[in-house]
């Protein structure tokens, strides 16, 4: 059975800690982040070792493309999606179908080395926040509604469930929810009117959602991910999002007014997640998952869902990807659209990896 936890590892191979954790009953999915990644080959066995020790386990990462790319070494390289964005702004019809492209070539090649899951699209608005920036679409949410419905629908048809982030979104606060509290004082009818627009009209798209560390005050005194005004009463009543919650990373600044780890895990269920993220603190996560043994499991159909088509290895990423009808022709697209082999981009590109606002984990 898939149970409530996703949790991270220590390296590019399973210690004998990781194995015991992964295999307690309620940790039902790990989230690679790049120091689990060398290249292609070590990735895929890795996720097949985690596999075999826990065949009911989703594997996570975070491979939205710019500054937020886990997978890189031997990866076909993405763009911000920002980068989108622009491009929008110069020719419509070019940047809806690159993103469609995006979303196919991320999904491929995530897939190939057997992780089910890229947690992506960023559906907030490109506001004033000091974490969100260029990984968002745009600032106009029909012009994110009308990227992201794309970029899923490349993601879906190469075998991977989508997850829009940060409901109902992260674009209009400054302060980044990794390190810093985050309050946003607008009224419910503005965020209504601007920034959960994308969530709400890309519904039939998205497989799952993750909620902002963020604390609407003018709605709930708890911060998104630990509301049930949100989750239940707003996300699940109101629209109807019948997919799977995860919770953002428990670890995170933002969530420790919930208490302590065990606190926010049960907090973050019993607000509406199905799924909860503790990462990058192994006591915490052995402590979560002590905890997490009195929780119910989450809903396993609903969670099921989830789980990627990974195809066969052929011995390498480009043979695998081969499999994949339209990972060829999305990945020339791309690379020829954004990457141009200039010292200039090599040298931005560089100083942009520096950058990275989810660089703490």
């Amino acid at each position: 059975m898939y149970g409530i936890l996703m949790i991270d590892i220590d390296s590019t191979v399973l210690t004998v800690e990781d194995i015991s954790l992964i295999k307690q009953a309620q940790v039902g999915g790990v989230i690679l982040f790049g120091r689990n990644v060398k290249e292609p080959l070590q990735v895929r066995h890795l996720c097949d070792d985690i596999r075999h020790h826990n065949p009911d386990i989703l594997i996570g990462v975070d491979q939205e493309g710019g500054r937020v790319a886990r997978l890189r070494e031997g990866f076909t390289k993405l763009p911000a999606m920002g980068q989108l964005g622009k491009l929008f702004d110069q020719d419509p019809s070019r940047a809806l179908s690159l993103a469609y492209d995006c979303g196919y070539l991320m999904a491929a090649e995530v897939l190939a080395v057997g992780i089910d899951i890229s947690f992506a699209p960023v559906l907030d608005r490109d506001g004033i926040s000091q974490v969100i920036g260029d990984r968002s679409f745009h600032q106009d949410p029909q012009i994110i509604v009308a990227l992201g419905t794309q970029l899923m629908q490349g993601m879906k048809a190469a075998g991977m469930a989508t997850t829009g982030k940060h409901f109902p979104g992260h674009g209009a606060i400054a302060p980044d929810s990794h390190v810093a509290e985050a309050i946003d004082e607008r009224s419910f009818d503005e965020i209504m009117a601007t920034d959960i627009q994308p969530f709400m009209q890309t519904l039939p798209w998205l497989d799952a959602v993750m909620p902002a560390h963020v604390i609407f005050s003018q709605i709930d005194a708890k911060s998104a991910g630990f509301s049930k005004v949100w989750l239940q009463d707003i996300l699940r009543q109101q629209l109807q999002f019948d997919g799977v919650i995860f919770s953002d990373d428990l670890s995170m600044q933002g969530a420790q007014a919930a208490g302590d780890v065990s606190a926010r895990v049960r907090a973050a269920i019993e607000a509406g997640c199905d799924i909860a993220l503790v990462c990058n603190d192994r006591v915490a996560a052995h402590e979560a998952a002590e905890a997490a043994q009195e929780l119910p499991y989450p809903n396993q159909n609903r969670v099921k869902t989830m789980r990627g088509k990974v195809p066969q290895w052929q011995g390498n990423l480009e043979e695998t990807c081969q499999q994949f009808q339209h990972w060829q022709q999305a990945r020339l697209a791309v690379s020829t659209a954004f990457f141009a082999p200039s010292m200039a981009e090599q040298l931005s590109d560089k100083v942009s990896d520096l950058l990275d606002p989810t660089n703490y984990k």
